[in-house]
Parts: C-alpha cells; sequence; structure tokens
C-alpha cells in the first residue's frame, strides 16, 4: 500500500497512520508533508520504526528549504517516481 502524507504532520494523526503501515508499505511525504522527515521532529523516530519505505518529493523538500535538516532515512524523489509508486501499489491512502 502506498500511504502519501501531504499536509503537516501536525495537522494529521500521524499515530494512526503510523499504526498502519506495515513493513512492505511505501510512505511518501509531498508538499507540507515533507515536514515530517525533519531531524528534530516528534513523528520521526516512529515513523522510521515502521520499516515502511519512505519517500520524500524533492522539490518540496527544496522549496522549503529544509534539505540540510532532513534525516537521511528518507530518500528522495522526483514527481515521476512518485508516478511509478502509484503504478507499483494497486492500493492507496492519503492522509
Amino acid at each position: 500500500m502506498l500511504h502519501t502524507l501531504i499536509q503537516s504532520p501536525y495537522k494529521t494523526n500521524i499515530p494512526l497512520l503510523i499504526s498502519m503501515l506495515k513493513k512492505q508499505d511505501d510512505f511518501l511525504a509531498l508538499q507540507d508533508g515533507v515536514l515530517i522527515a525533519l531531524t528534530n521532529n516528534f513523528f520521526l523516530d516512529s515513523i522510521i520504526f515502521s520499516s515502511a519505505n519512505l519517500y520524500l518529493i524533492k522539490d518540496d523538500v527544496y522549496a522549503r528549504g529544509i534539505i540540510n535538516n532532513i534525516s537521511s532515512d528518507f530518500t528522495l524523489i522526483s514527481y515521476f517516481h512518485f508516478v511509478s509508486l502509484t503504478l507499483k501499489n494497486k492500493t492507496q491512502m492519503t492522509w
């Protein structure tokens, strides 16, 4: 399953999201959702511990000027790769 986080993690039920993540799932943060990858983020350890595949949209990270403050546990991807994730995952959940 592909889980996409679009809004700030502080406006989302992140504990519920994390409880639903499975090891084989893909998690993608875009727009304000990329804030979840900030190194001092309250939710960071929990999302990393989920063992899901963690992705961020590179353009959104750069647009917010946070490239030097994100966790290395996330993979930066393009919107093209985002499309590949949607094709790979037949089921999706948007947060």
